[in-house]
């Protein structure tokens, strides 16, 4: 066989992630958060980029992330779902208010909006300083206030001084005193003096290593840290368990007083220390807003908070381009393109979104209007499917993103539950409404009629549900539901 180079013509077929598209993927899967962050450092780098801060009475046109991508293709701002839009005598939804009658306002002698419950400007402040918020103190300022008045040593206060810089949110402290005494260069016993010193500070429990110290000083601190008392925090798991019984042997007291120290031990605080600092979480703000149709059906809308307007400034482009040198040119003239692609990628993840939400709210519109009971099984592949859109790219739209619903704020990925076979060969049922069946029949219960896994599992069959027992297990589990021994002796015991 003769070796040599030869020239060869082949036709192949091969898929470019060239960065736009690269950038269009990232920004599909995205939260409003990130999304939002993403755009403020666009607008950073870009020149020709700015955002359309103009009221929303005063725009003449949509933007242009808020065009439709093809006239005849839905909406990206508002869709009607299971039903026609609203009827003609309902408002429109760019209807203007702004010379409509307003009871109570400023027509009828209200102040304006500006000058409620204030001055209009900054000359004359009704306001006195006794009006000002005061800044809350945290932990560590509420500590070290105490020690320096508990401490006069200069080496105790710098003991003291470190364990309040060891402290966890829930007032803990994690360190070894061992390992402290000698990473400062002193006694275990000073450490240990010092700490029994500041465990007595407002909050009464800090400082301890485990939530039977944390109780046990909390009880000593109110002269009730007797004999009986110490052994039922020794046996803590036992009181977990409610093995009541055991537990009044073990502290040699009857039931009355056994349920007098459960009393006082629920009375306690395990954790004293996330009663400063404790910062609520953020809100979850929806991507999607759902409510219902005059006509019975729905009207899904992208939420506007969380829609970026952007804006090309093409005049300053043809402004400044024409005078430019090569460079500078050629700068301008990729930044006009990563803008423009930009803002096409907003509009095309906003119709994403609301085309997948659509589907989504036609599939489940019988947990919209009834409950979880009737949340049909639905994965990826379904929605996907239907919109005609690859499933990883569902997959990148569900994610991170959540609807506003009449019923809650619910994720998007919530809606998609694994099928379980109905007895009678009928129509599966979804997990996540078997669970919350589950979760009605243990709290629809009696005490003397706790039902076991497998009475659970003959009931659901009763009910078409074809389940194995490990299943209701599992389901129980993560409903954080205890089995049913647990559940009787909570039922049983009064304490």
């Amino acid at each position: 066989m003769a070796l040599g180079p030869r020239l060869d013509l082949r036709h192949t077929q091969s898929l470019v992630m060239t960065p736009q598209l690269r950038q269009a993927i990232k920004l599909l899967q995205l939260s409003n958060i990130e999304v939002n962050a993403f755009v403020e450092e666009e607008l950073e780098r870009n020149p020709l980029l700015e955002r359309d801060e103009r009221p929303e009475g005063e725009v003449e046109r949509p933007a242009l992330d808020q065009r439709p991508l093809d006239p005849d293709g839905a909406d990206a701002a508002v869709l009607a779902v299971s039903g026609d839009l609203p009827a003609g005598d309902a408002a429109p939804l760019d209807a203007v208010h702004a010379e409509e009658y307003d009871p109570g306002g400023v027509a009828d002698g209200a102040a304006p909006i500006g000058e409620r419950g204030g001055s209009h400007d900054f000359a004359d402040d009704a306001r006195g300083i006794e009006a000002q918020a005061d800044a809350p103190r945290s932990l560590r300022e509420h500590l070290a206030e105490q020690l320096r008045l508990g401490f006069t040593d200069p080496v105790d206060r710098l003991i003291a001084a470190h364990l309040i810089a060891l402290l966890d949110p829930s007032g803990r402290l994690a360190a070894d005193p061992a390992d402290l005494a000698r990473a400062m260069g002193t006694t275990l016993e000073r450490v240990e003096a010092v700490r029994a010193r500041m465990q007595r500070f407002d909050p009464v429990g800090m400082f301890c290593r485990d939530l039977r110290e944390c109780l046990a000083v909390q009880l000593a601190e109110r002269n009730r840290l007797d004999p009986a008392m110490a052994t039922l925090l020794d046996n803590l798991d036992l009181l977990a368990r409610r093995e009541l019984r055991r537990l009044m042997t073990l502290c040699g007291v009857d039931a009355e007083d056994m349920a007098e120290m459960i009393a006082e031990i629920r009375a306690l605080d395990p954790k004293p220390g996330t009663s400063f600092d404790a910062t609520p979480p953020p809100p979850v703000i929806p991507d999607v807003l759902l409510r219902a149709a005059p006509d019975g059906g729905w009207l899904l809308e992208l939420n506007p908070e969380t829609i970026p307007r952007l804006l090309v400034n093409q005049s300053f482009y043809a402004r400044i381009a024409p005078r430019s040198g090569r460079e500078e040119k050629l700068f301008l003239a990729e930044k006009l393109q990563t803008a423009n692609w930009l803002v096409k990628s907003l509009q095309q993840r906003a119709q994403t979104i609301l085309k997948v939400a659509a589907e989504i709210v036609r599939q489940q519109e019988g947990f919209f209007r009834h409950g979880v009971a009737q949340l049909r099984p639905l994965i990826l592949r379904d929605i996907a499917t239907l919109v005609e859109l690859h499933e990883s790219t569902v997959s990148r739209v569900t994610a991170n993103k959540y609807i506003a619903t009449p019923r809650g704020i619910f994720e998007l990925k919530y809606f998609f539950t694994t099928a379980i076979a109905a007895t009678g060969g009928g129509e599966s049922h979804s997990a996540a409404a078997v669970r919350e069946r589950i979760r009605a029949l243990v709290a629809a219960e009696a005490g003397d009629a706790v039902l076991s896994d497998d009475a659970i599992v003959a009931m659901l069959r009763q009910e078409g549900v074809d389940i194995a027992r490990r299943t209701v297990a599992k389901y129980r589990d993560a409903l954080r539901i205890p089995g049913s021994v647990q559940r009787k002796r909570e039922k049983t015991v009064p304490a």
